[in-house]
Parts: C-alpha cells; sequence; structure tokens
C-alpha cells in the first residue's frame, strides 16, 4: 500500500513539472561579436542630422547577456560590452611624427526585454530597453623624437577617461538551431551615452550564441 502511494506521489509530482520546463525557457545567456559607430564628436553639440550620421567611429569588441524570464514574454536583462579603436595620425607640420590614440569604450546596462520564450518555434524576434552606464577612456601617446626631447615636452602622453549615463534601445532575430542553442543572426541597437559634458549618438550592431 505505502509503495502504491508513493509511485502515485512521484508520478503526480512529475506530472505538475513537466509543463512548467517545457513551457518556456526561464534563463538565457547571450555572448557574441559587437560592433559599434561610436559618435567621436565629444564636444560637437550641431543636432544637425548630418552630424549625428557622419560623426563616428567604428569600434569593435563584444557583448554578453543573461536574461531571467519572469514569464512566456517578458523578461529583466542584465548586459554588459566592450568596444575597442586604436588609431594612429599624422600630425601636420611635423614630418615623421605622429599621435596614437587608444580608445575604450564600456557598457553597463539592465532593463527589461520582450520576446517569445517558448520552447517552441524556430525564429525568435525580440527587443529591449536598457539603461544604465558608460566608461569611456582615452590614451594618447605621441610618437615624434624632437618633440618628446624638449623639456617640458608638449607632448606627454596622457589619458582621460569619464563615466556617465548610458542606455540601448533596439532589438533583433534569434534562430533556434537545438534545445539548448540559438544562432543570433542580428541585434541593432541605438546606444546613447553621456560623456564629456556632451551626448554621443552611437548605434552598435551584433552577432552571437544564445544558451538556453
Amino acid at each position: 500500500m505505502f509503495k502504491t502511494i508513493l509511485i502515485g506521489t512521484i508520478i503526480l509530482a512529475c506530472a505538475s513539472i513537466a509543463p512548467a520546463q517545457s513551457d518556456y525557457n526561464k534563463v538565457r545567456f547571450f555572448g557574441g561579436f559587437s560592433h559599434n559607430r561610436v559618435d567621436t564628436g565629444l564636444a560637437d553639440e550641431d543636432p544637425a542630422f548630418d552630424d549625428i550620421i557622419d560623426e563616428r567611429e567604428g569600434f569593435n569588441g563584444f557583448e554578453v547577456s543573461a536574461t531571467g524570464n519572469l514569464s512566456r514574454y517578458f523578461g529583466i536583462k542584465g548586459d554588459f560590452s566592450g568596444h575597442f579603436k586604436n588609431k594612429t595620425s599624422p600630425i601636420p607640420g611635423l614630418p615623421g611624427s605622429s599621435v596614437e590614440i587608444d580608445s575604450r569604450l564600456f557598457n553597463f546596462l539592465g532593463g527589461v526585454q520582450i520576446k517569445d520564450n517558448s520552447t517552441e518555434g524556430t525564429f525568435k524576434p525580440f527587443a529591449h530597453a536598457l539603461a544604465g552606464v558608460a566608461h569611456a577612456r582615452n590614451s594618447v601617446n605621441f610618437n615624434d623624437v624632437v618633440c618628446v626631447a624638449i623639456v617640458p615636452s608638449p607632448c606627454s602622453p596622457f589619458t582621460e577617461s569619464e563615466t556617465g549615463f548610458a542606455a540601448a534601445f533596439g532589438g533583433g532575430l534569434d534562430i533556434r538551431a537545438s534545445d539548448r542553442i540559438s544562432i543570433r543572426a542580428i541585434q541593432v541597437d541605438y546606444n546613447p551615452t553621456r560623456l564629456f559634458d556632451s551626448t554621443q549618438h552611437n548605434f552598435r550592431i551584433g552577432v552571437g550564441i544564445v544558451f538556453h
């Protein structure tokens, strides 16, 4: 009699758990490549549309995120990204001299994501709205023997950094490849930041793998 009750209890417990497990994915992790068109006109407050589109540099880097789904369609998301650019340019009027700028931009963001997290289906579009902080750092080095030899040197290397508000508004498309993996075919975000007393209008695009 005891064995019968025990077996019946186990069957009922498994039956109640099974639908919850197969309903939707509770947690998703993403990691991949990210390209950010970073607004480098840090001191330019001109709001003209041409400036917003043209004044930017391509930064390459990474993005990782974790999403905890509270329901089939709604989740809380944490997102971290890093983008990097190293550029060397000649100094006008000083033949053979150049300036090297090593730039880095990090975003630490959190917010909400809307997506069908059902275990069924292949194509999974999503949208998210995130906010947090950005940290930018620019390290400048001068490559000029004559300039560096002057004391005090006008070409001393220096680093400037700033932390300020950041956000990301956008979305993309995941393609389910198996029960545990999806391919993020595309993600596009408007990534505004507020650094160095001005607003930067950045746009990032990424691809990668989603684990669920």
